[in-house]
């Protein structure tokens, strides 16, 4: 595609602990802060451009193992921090536009404008109705999400913001400071659904899609590239679950190592699934790849398994079709986070 910047690549910070198989003896299923503490400024030093931190209040495949949240760590990371992105994602219904807007700005101000949100349409049902908040059908979500996201996009601007909608009322509100560093905060927006699809050209900055085929990731930016966007021509990143080595051989040894893992956290899967909205485009392509693939939110479905020429050709290909931004998981992460940065970006950049 025409005017494609550089390509960038971040991780998923490890929120939840492992992102492949959680019985891993070369991967502690740790969620603490001081691991992804460490995690993070590793990944900075060694030359990653952002971090991706999920949202989620409770574990959401074991309700027994630790979670890190979001927008705390969020922050403490902004001041620890220099150069590398912080993205933090964000479910509408779990916050006000206000309050979120202002958390917002105040890790923009902490990080001297390296802040972005993700938006994304819950998938947990659990998380939801256990704490007695109200859990919409997917569609109904997405509208509540396209009302939410107008408000936090004006508030994150310091406009002084008067509205009443279906879903809120803000009276006279103007939040300072703002516009410090750049207009706002960037705004990502994660989901595949057509309603996800619509609000990305309305509303966000960056498209996050799931790990798939280039075939399947070239169709959905055609999609949506060829629909009038409000805030300019949007920018693409993709999740993928990385497995390099030497020779392809090794990779897909590796590989079938972390599906006899994985295939150990079937019952955990099952939990999961059952607590999932059936209406997600996300968990629909996991369910029919899972005895193929590895990892979350696509996973290694996106190819990059092979040697360390397969991969970065592979890469090239993604980032001529639109990617611009690559979200990486690794298993056992930090040692493939260090792997991927000594062998692969060298040859990328």
């Amino acid at each position: 595609m025409a005017g494609l910047t550089p390509p960038r690549f971040g991780i998923w910070a490890a929120v939840h602990g492992s992102r492949a198989a959680h019985n891993d003896p070369d991967e502690p299923d740790d969620a603490s802060w001081s691991r992804n503490r460490a995690l993070v400024l590793e990944a900075e030093a060694l030359g990653y451009d952002s971090v991706l931190v999920a949202q989620h209040t409770a574990n959401p495949y074991d309700e027994g193992r630790d979670q890190l949240e979001a927008w705390t760590a969020s922050a403490a990371l902004a001041a620890l921090t220099r150069r590398i992105e912080i993205i933090a994602a964000i479910k509408p219904g779990l916050y006000h536009p206000v309050v979120l807007a202002k958390m917002a700005l105040q890790i923009e101000a902490i990080s001297q404008g390296r802040f972005a949100i993700n938006l994304v349409n819950a998938w947990n049902r659990a998380e939801f109705e256990r704490a007695g908040l109200p859990f919409p059908a997917h569609d109904a979500r997405y509208a509540y999400g396209r009302e939410w996201i107008g408000l936090v996009d004006r508030l994150m601007r310091g406009e002084r913001v008067r509205f009443a909608g279906e879903h809120f009322q803000v009276e006279d509100y103007r939040l300072r400071p703002a516009g410090t560093y750049r207009p706002r905060p960037t705004i990502y927006l994660g989901g595949e659904s057509e309603p996800a699809r619509a609000l990305a050209a309305d509303h966000a900055d960056v498209w996050f899609l799931n790990g798939q085929p280039l075939d399947d990731v070239a169709g959905l930016i055609a999609d949506v590239a060829r629909r009038p966007a409000r805030n300019g021509p949007l920018s693409y990143g993709l999740a993928a679950f990385v497995i390099a080595r030497a020779t392809d051989a090794e990779a897909q040894d590796e590989h079938a190592r972390l599906l006899a893992l994985a295939a150990r956290d079937a019952e955990l899967r099952a939990d999961t699934r059952a607590r999932t909205d059936p209406a997600s485009v996300m968990f629909a392509k996991t369910d029919a790849g899972a005895a193929r693939h590895v990892g979350t939110n696509g996973g290694t479905a996106a190819g990059l398994v092979g040697s360390y020429e397969t991969v970065t050709a592979r890469l090239r290909a993604f980032h001529a079709a639109g990617i611009e931004l690559f979200m990486l998981q690794f298993q056992p992460f930090e040692a493939e986070m260090r792997r991927f940065a000594e062998a692969l970006l060298p040859r990328l950049r």
